[in-house]
Order: structure tokens, then sequence, then C-alpha cells
């Protein structure tokens, strides 16, 4: 079953379409109500070493794994494709966000999916803007937006490096034809 009671198809998850990337790079990071997301043409295990390191190169680590797949079938005895939950947090990013207000702990820290999409990996990052913005503390608004931009850089990056395996594949089989 899905998390909206529908019947679970394997290696399906129930999703938005994907945004039309206007940076012309061919690729698309998709907009979604609380987060951003990008598909990788990657396995699910690569895809996750690759997330771990861009979101280390942003100052970013992980604090927290949830295997979702795992404790689901061990607490429940549901199939559901792989899935992890990475908790991110930037040290610096967090300190001043509780100096600004302290009960925005609740709130932290920025969860990223690494899910499993039929043969590639699709990786969401919670928006920290719909995250701090719960408070309405005027305060959180320009912390949430550099965690932000940091997150999509990130992600931005994994679209990069997924697509350079398939940029050298072809440009092999260019030269060879």
């Amino acid at each position: 079953m899905t998390p909206s009671g529908g019947p679970a198809r394997e290696g399906t998850h129930r999703r938005a379409g994907w945004s039309i990337d206007e940076s012309g790079g061919g690729r698309t990071m998709e907009e979604r109500r609380y987060g951003i997301a990008v598909r990788l043409d990657l396995p699910l295990e690569q895809a996750e070493a690759r997330v771990r390191e861009a979101l280390g190169a942003e100052g970013f680590g992980i604090l927290t794994e949830i295997d979702v797949a795992s404790t689901l079938r061990q607490k429940l005895g549901v199939d559901w494709p792989p899935q992890k939950i990475l908790g991110a947090c930037n040290p610096q990013l967090a300190h001043r966000a509780l100096e600004a207000e302290a009960d925005v702990g609740l709130l932290l820290p920025c969860n990223v999916v690494v899910a499993a999409d039929g043969d590639g990996t699709v990786v969401s990052a919670a928006d920290p803007l719909a995250m701090l913005g719960v408070p309405g503390d005027p305060a959180l608004q320009p912390i949430a937006a550099e965690a932000r931009q940091r997150l999509e850089r990130a992600l931005r990056s994994l679209e990069e490096v997924a697509s350079r395996p398939q940029e050298a594949s072809a440009q092999a089989s260019a030269a060879t034809a």
C-alpha cells in the first residue's frame, strides 16, 4: 500500500511532474510543495554515496539515517521500495538558527530522501524555507534561504556528475560511428 492507501507498484512512487530546466542543461530540478528533487540515472547505492559527498561539499554532515524500507518491513510487514531518509545538518547554519529561536531544533535537521525509482534514483530535500517558515520568525528567513541555496547546489551537482558518464558514453559512441 502507498501512503495514500492505494496499491504500491514495484519501484514506483506517487510523484509530481518534473519541471522544465530553464538553464538549458537538459536536466531538471523539481519544485515540490515542501522541497526540491532531482532524478538521477544511477542505482540507489551510487546515488546515496554521491549525495553524501555533495552534501559534505556544502558543509552538511549526516546526523541520522532511516532505512524506510527495512523499518516498514520489520515493524509492519510492508514491502516498500528502497528509500533512506538522511538527516543532514550544517552546524554553522543550525547554530545561527538556534541562536535566533531556541525551539527551532524541533524542525532540524534537513531531511534528504534517497529513493529508488525504476532504474534510477530520486533525491529530495526538504525546503528549509518551508520548514523554518513554520515559526514565523523573520530572523530565520536568511538562514533558511542560505540552507536552501546550499541544498540546491548539492542537488544540482548531483545532476552534473550523473550526466557525465552518459555524455562520455555518447561521445564514445559518436567517435566509433
